[in-house]
């Protein structure tokens, strides 16, 4: 099993038609992946050096999704997809690989 785990904004511009981006993004993990977890409630405060040496600051949450494998080249896709919509250089995804307690383990 793998643990994958994205970054993204907190806020971010809907789209003309109405639909926030983390709503988006949101439905369609959820519709890929079967269900995931996002953290809403408290945006924890990202904060690090911008190549000009002045601090960028941003509130992120994170979006958890367990799934038997990672597609590596898929999620490379997926990230650029998100960069865009969240108008970001890129997503900070992680995929870490876990083991189940409720699974047998041989």
């Amino acid at each position: 099993m793998v643990l994958i785990q994205l970054l993204l904004p907190a806020s971010g511009v809907a789209r003309a038609d109405g639909v926030a981006p983390l709503a988006q993004t949101r439905r369609e993990l959820a519709e890929r992946f079967n269900g995931l977890t996002a953290y809403l409630r408290s945006p924890a405060k990202g904060s690090w050096t911008a190549p000009d040496g002045h601090t960028e600051q941003d509130d992120v949450v994170m979006v958890e999704i367990v799934t038997e494998t990672f597609d590596r080249a898929w999620w490379r896709t997926y990230a650029a997809t998100l960069a865009a919509r969240f108008d970001q250089k890129s997503i900070h995804v992680r995929a870490v690989p876990v083991d189940m307690l409720d699974e047998e383990q041989p």
